[in-house]
């Protein structure tokens, strides 16, 4: 049975939360130390060091520091990867105090952690975790502990498992839009405004100056988010074997009025969710070209005068085609353009390059 890899993210123990933080301040000194050796390396001998390089300078010091060797060897390769993602000699210093401290990160490498007695251990400490995956069943392969705005701490590890190919057979078109995040040609609707709806709480505690009761407003939003995306998204991969997606770019329209509602609707995350889903249970994900597809009626194929035209017409949520007759949904009409897009795009191949 064919295998994928997939991360798990589990809620650790709030008695823990101490040791790890102990652990997570020496992280930060471990990534300043290499910070800079590295760029003093630059400045006065112009050498770029590599992860190799760094390791014999901070070999040994695990002991002293309370952390796993290979912690070492992952904050130095994580280093070099985003020096070299950013382009920059010298990266942010961590901050391990102040108010605007980095939060915790503590990496794992392969093997460095384990399940053991119902707990996860590392480094000579159990720590334990509410498990819903059933941790015991799956290999650990790379993971880390990471600390959350309110100080809460999780466990993300990566680990191998089987996958299934869908039997379904039924394809769909999603459009993506602001007042529902995603409608898709079946009529189905993701009704996003997360960060609307509690909007006028959030305001509340702001205007009182609670960062506590702020934080865990934000928390809320971004789990809703979460939540609802990664059920919608699970259906629909579980009932087609191809779903096709329109290519809207939120990365214009926040430069708009419209930041505020495009941020919210969680578009990429959509996508992300959708893609990695796919990918593990064997369904097609593409993303066509969703030109005209709200101007254009699905029944027949015109842009009639009735259809919704630029920014006068994003009232129009039902529209009447004055060809055919037909009366729409508007982000369901264009699901279906999205949908007979991606089935004319199946049917050409992929061009090549």
């Amino acid at each position: 049975m064919p295998t994928a890899v997939k991360t798990l993210k589990l809620r650790v123990k709030d008695r823990h939360a101490s040791l790890l933080l102990q652990m997570a301040r020496q992280v930060n000194f471990v990534w300043n130390f290499v910070n800079a050796l590295s760029s003093r390396s630059i400045r006065e001998r112009g050498q770029w060091l590599s992860a190799y390089d760094i390791h014999p300078y901070t070999k040994g010091a695990a002991k002293e520091l309370g952390l796993h060797s290979q912690t070492l060897q992952c904050v130095a390769q994580e280093y070099v990867t985003r020096r070299r993602q950013c382009k920059r000699a010298r990266l942010n210093w961590r901050k391990s105090t102040c108010s605007q401290r980095s939060l915790g990160w503590i990496p794992i490498n392969t093997g460095a952690a384990s399940w053991k007695n119902g707990r996860v251990y590392h480094n000579g400490h159990y720590f334990g975790m509410w498990d819903s995956y059933g941790l015991g069943q799956y290999k650990f392969k790379t993971a880390s502990f990471n600390e959350d705005a309110r100080g809460r701490w999780y466990f993300n590890v990566a680990v191998e498992i089987e996958t299934k190919p869908t039997e379904a057979t039924a394809s769909v078109g999603i459009d993506l839009g602001l007042k529902d995040c995603a409608t898709t040609s079946t009529g189905q609707k993701l009704h996003g405004r997360w960060y609307r709806e509690l909007e006028p709480q959030l305001a509340v505690a702001q205007r009182a100056r609670k960062k506590q009761r702020v934080r865990a407003i934000h928390a809320k939003i971004a789990n809703r988010r979460k939540d609802e995306i990664h059920k919608f998204t699970t259906n629909l991969v579980k009932n087609n074997a191809a779903i096709f997606v329109g290519d809207v770019a939120s990365a214009k329209l926040v430069k708009t009025g419209m930041a505020k509602s495009t941020l919210d609707a969680g578009w990429s995350s959509l996508k992300i969710a959708l893609e990695y889903k796919c990918h593990q249970a064997g369904v097609v994900f593409e993303e066509v070209n969703e030109a005209y597809s709200t101007q254009t009626c699905s029944c027949c194929g015109a842009i009639p005068i009735s259809s919704p035209k630029g920014i006068a017409g994003l009232g129009m949520r039902e529209w009447t085609c004055s060809e055919c007759g037909a009366v729409h949904d508007r982000d369901v009409n264009a699901a279906r353009n999205i949908l007979a897009a991606g089935h004319c795009r199946l049917a050409g191949g992929v061009p090549r390059f």
